[in-house]
């Protein structure tokens, strides 16, 4: 018998899990959703409710469960459910045969709840909370109104009347819950799990499999065999907008089955470090800081194309970006066209980290405009991947010098589990304010579908407000196609926008040696 224990998010209690619940139950298990303190029942005085409290509240339903050897448990963790259940499986490892992260957080070992919190200002303002010497203060969290659960996670696919009795439900949540550290033994480690990413909220296995590539440690057990994926096409609450297609993930995670993330091959570079597509030009390096210049052959000042990677990349990561050789590859490419290549570090280390990205961006700009060497009015900035919310800055107020802007494979709206969507990093909200920048923007055919949504809300967008964006398609081109897709179709998109790109910043800047031009 497989006995599924399932615990609610935020503001909401066992009533969510209702439909869930009572298909898991005609499929011949059994269901129990956790009542949590504070969330479920007559509301209390929240003092003293806190983390442990819903960790006590998992453990009397597990225990209370029995110790049959044939009763399978599955401990179904939602939102901040995870920090709960995994608190409990610690103490209950023995007992607990999976658990299941359902589009959560993956909480580690002295991590409040508030780190998971979407809204980063929010995460700041409650942090002050807690007392010098780590105690929890006592109050609340009001629930959000209908018009505010978004911005806790995407609410598609939820019906209307289901969002206004998660409204009219919803409870206050007890800060000692968000403030309180996880503490975990470590034998919570040997449970296998399961993880189910609702691809409308903005996580993916692809985007999952990218990440564990840049060698994140804290991502290096997803490639465990027991560990499995599946995906879910629809907003944060899956209960309650497919309660059907929950229920069958949940049984077939049970089982055992999922999808199982590819390991690193030791023997073979991961994505982002393979060979450039193109062949380019040795041309002279230098190292000034963060940046990296690549020189033309010219004795006049030249313009500038500043290069921004993507991220979040793990702090750890080496090689840093700058000698990523896609990176060193553009830079190189636009030296030979005339241009100073500049690539830079930036500190996107963490999704919270958006603002001192952004920091370090513009003063790296500054950096490349201030060499002797740089026509300081002549500048492009050519954005990639997760880099793109940083573009915002730039399409919001561009500076008179700013010539072009590019992106590759951008995200240019926030993705719904980002928490920044209330933020100043929304390119897709910024164009309306981009006057006659000209735009080159560089399109995967084959993107990741939420990061394609993104690209398609900004040319809407660009469109209704009439700001110039040349669109490079890359029809069979996958997120990053000059390392995962060196077809020629990706040669030719490459070389098409960075002449669009060398066109706009030089007025006329061409490639020096008419050979190499040809050979590339």
């Amino acid at each position: 018998m497989t006995v599924f224990i399932l615990v609610s998010g935020m503001f909401t209690g066992t009533h969510i899990w209702r439909d869930t619940a009572a298909r898991l139950t005609a499929a011949g298990t059994e269901a129990h959703a956790v009542p949590l303190t504070g969330l479920d029942g007559p509301r209390t005085a929240t003092a003293g409710i806190d983390l442990e409290t819903h960790i006590a509240d998992v453990l009397a339903v597990i225990d209370s469960v029995g110790t049959a050897a044939d009763r399978r448990i599955v401990l179904v963790g939602h939102d901040y459910g995870i920090h709960p259940a995994l608190g409990a499986a610690d103490r209950r490892a023995g007992r607990v045969e999976r658990i299941v992260y359902l589009d959560s957080g993956m909480p580690r070992d002295g991590a409040p709840a508030l780190a998971a919190v979407p809204d980063q200002s929010l995460r700041e303002r409650l942090a002050g909370r807690a007392g010098p010497g780590g105690e929890v203060a006592d109050g609340v969290l009001p629930p959000p109104g209908r018009d505010e659960w978004r911005l806790w996670g995407s609410t598609a696919g939820i019906p209307g009347p289901a969002l206004d009795r998660l409204t009219a439900l919803a409870a206050p949540q007890p800060l000692g819950t968000l403030l309180q550290s996880l503490r975990l033994t470590g034998a919570v480690a040997s449970v296998p799990t399961t993880g189910v990413l609702c691809t409308g909220n903005g996580a993916s296995i692809e985007m999952v499999q990218m990440l564990v590539g840049f060698g994140d440690p804290a991502l290096r057990a997803l490639v465990d065999p027991r560990v499995t994926f599946f995906e879910l096409p629809t907003g944060h609450w899956p209960m309650l907008s497919c309660p059907a297609e929950l229920t069958d993930v949940l049984l077939r995670a049970a089982a055992g089955e999922g999808h199982r993330l590819e390991p690193v091959d030791a023997a073979a570079p991961p994505a982002h470090l393979r060979p450039f597509l193109l062949e380019v030009p040795d041309v002279p390096r230098e190292r000034h800081g963060n940046v990296d210049l690549y020189l033309p052959d010219a004795q006049e000042p030249r313009p500038a194309v500043v290069f921004v990677h993507g991220g979040p990349v793990p702090a750890d990561a080496r090689p840093t970006p700058r000698d990523w050789p896609v990176l060193r590859g553009y830079a190189r490419y636009a030296a030979g066209g005339g241009a100073v290549g500049a690539v830079l570090d930036h500190r996107l280390h963490d999704l919270a980290d958006y603002a001192r990205a952004a920091a370090d961006v513009a003063a790296a700009v500054e950096r490349v405009r201030a060499d002797p060497r740089v026509d300081e009015d002549r500048i492009a900035l050519w954005f990639f991947s997760g880099g793109g919310p940083i573009a915002a800055d730039w399409l919001e107020a561009p500076p008179a010098w700013l010539r072009c802007l590019a992106a590759s494979y951008p995200v240019l709206a926030p993705l719904p589990n980002w928490g920044l969507s209330g933020t100043r990093f929304h390119p897709a909200r910024a164009v309306a304010n981009a006057g006659a920048l000209p735009l080159v923007l560089t399109r995967a055919g084959l993107e990741m579908p939420e990061i394609a949504a993104t690209v398609e809300e900004f040319l809407t967008e660009a469109e209704n407000c009439g700001a110039h964006v040349e669109v490079v398609d890359v029809p069979h081109g996958h997120h990053a196609f000059e390392s995962v897709d060196p077809t020629d179709e990706s040669r030719e998109a490459v070389r098409r926008a960075m002449r669009s790109v060398l066109s706009l910043v030089g007025d006329g800047v061409a490639h020096r040696d008419d050979a190499w031009r040809a050979a590339v």
